[in-house]
């Protein structure tokens, strides 16, 4: 068996009887052996109790009982949601031995489709930061290059999948802590729209604390394969006992797309966001391959004043420079919220009422946006994974330039500010064999 294939076909191949759970189990515990204890990625391993769902998963499927669709498919779940019975830690000192008695709703799902969670992935303390170093378990290296960070907050995540150490994960992205992992580890990576999926049992907050965390945080899968993003997203999304944020809306069926006559819009960087020059060609190359099968393409944003045209050509100097200020609003929008969310530089209420109706007039010049296109293709991050240590006070290099530490990010912290749904795929390599991917920005509930 190859421990590098997509989830959904190592669970088929258990299904089928090709391999047992048990046997996949052994040899993702042999690489887990060989490889973790030089990239940190899991720092809870539950080994006994999954040789013990391996060997009943298989008794089940000889009886001819199915558990669901993963059955017997060994994963593993980023530290921030809670595990009944397995230790949670979120990174956090006080928490470092704390044994959660419930699952997170991401548990639950996970084993109600006969899925065996075997350990936690590291994160950040307290999931605040993009890379994935706390005092309880230290730092996670990037399998590509351990001198470099795998992202964060769902560092761990992306490590262990990129490593052969998980099938699938499940991480949380208030600020783009499932697709900054995802490119910077070569993986896909997705954040539903808002509302979609639930995050009850995550934290922050702490346990038995108020939920603050209701706005902007998404959870969703990290994966090798577009194809286990839907059988991950499949089992994720929807309402949730005891969870009051999810709407009842149904599942529909994820439709195939072709490429003739989809509308695509593109940018290579954003106002006031920079990204390296191969993060830009490899966009550009995209687009171009896009207008070659038949799709409509052009290089346009949306118009986020109150402008009556619902875009900008953004390869007009002039608009671009008209639209820095509007971003620039855009940028304080998302700071204001999350210190909210956070907790950690909450503000007056005045701040937050206005914070929450600039998000209204931003999600607004999306969706006008997103009446002419289906989709938008822009940068992940401003950079190829960076070197480990700093904080957020660091500066990155983009091609020679520095850029502050968070506005790399902002890529993917805008979404989390509007709501939308985008996806990573990965698209190429820089000059010094780094991957990165793209995002596809699509409109709210437009999963």
């Amino acid at each position: 068996m190859d421990l590098f294939a997509p989830a959904h076909q190592l669970a088929a191949g258990i299904r089928l009887k090709e391999f047992s759970a048990l046997e996949l189990l052994t040899a993702l515990l042999d690489q887990i052996d060989r490889v973790n204890p030089r990239l940190n990625a899991i720092v809870t391993l539950d080994r006994e109790g999954a040789l013990a769902h391996a060997k009943a998963a298989d008794e089940a499927l000889a009886r001819g009982e199915l558990w669901g669709a993963l059955h017997g498919l060994p994963v593993t779940l980023k530290d921030a949601f809670t595990t009944a019975g397995m230790r949670t830690t979120c990174g956090h000192p006080p928490l470092a031995d704390f044994i959660p008695e419930t699952d997170s709703a991401p548990a639950r799902r996970l084993k109600a489709v006969g899925a065996i969670l075997i350990g936690k992935t590291n994160v950040p303390e307290l999931c605040d930061d993009w890379q994935s170093d706390n005092p309880v378990f230290g730092r996670t290296l990037n399998p590509w290059d351990p001198s470099r960070t795998p992202g964060g907050s769902s560092g761990g995540a992306a490590a262990a999948v990129a490593a052969g150490l998980s099938t699938l994960d499940i991480g949380s992205d208030i600020g783009g802590s499932i697709r900054v992992p995802a490119t910077y580890c070569g993986l896909y990576g997705f954040k539903p729209t808002e509302g979609r999926v639930s995050g009850l049992g995550h934290i922050p907050p702490l346990p038995g604390t108020p939920r603050t965390v209701r706005l902007m945080n998404c959870v969703g899968p990290i994966a090798r394969s577009a194809s286990d993003l839907i059988v991950g997203y499949k089992l994720l999304a929807g309402p949730e006992p005891g969870d009051t944020e999810i709407p009842p809306v149904p599942f529909g069926e994820i439709e195939r797309v072709h490429f003739g006559g989809l509308r695509v819009a593109w940018a290579p960087s954003f106002p006031g966001t920079p990204a390296a020059a191969p993060i830009r060609r490899g966009i550009a190359k995209l687009a171009d391959e896009l207008l070659r099968q038949g799709a409509l393409v052009e290089a346009a944003l949306p118009n986020l004043s109150t402008g009556q045209n619902p875009r900008q050509t953004w390869l007009d100097p002039v608009k671009a420079q008209a639209q820095q200020a509007e971003w620039a609003a855009y940028e304080r929008a998302f700071a204001h919220l999350i210190g909210y969310v956070w907790q950690n530089n909450p503000g007056t209420a005045e701040e937050y009422l206005h914070a929450v109706a600039a998000r209204d007039r931003f999600i607004t010049a999306w969706e006008r946006f997103f009446g002419d296109f289906d989709l938008l293709l822009c940068p992940v991050t401003s950079t190829t994974a960076f070197e480990h240590g700093g904080g957020t006070p660091r500066q990155l290099l983009v091609d020679g330039e520095p850029l502050r530490y968070k506005y790399a990010h902002n890529f993917c912290r805008l979404f989390n500010l509007t709501g939308n749904p985008s996806v990573v795929i990965p698209l190429g390599q820089d000059e010094q064999g780094l991957p990165f991917g793209v995002q596809l920005v699509g409109p709210r509930w437009g999963d």
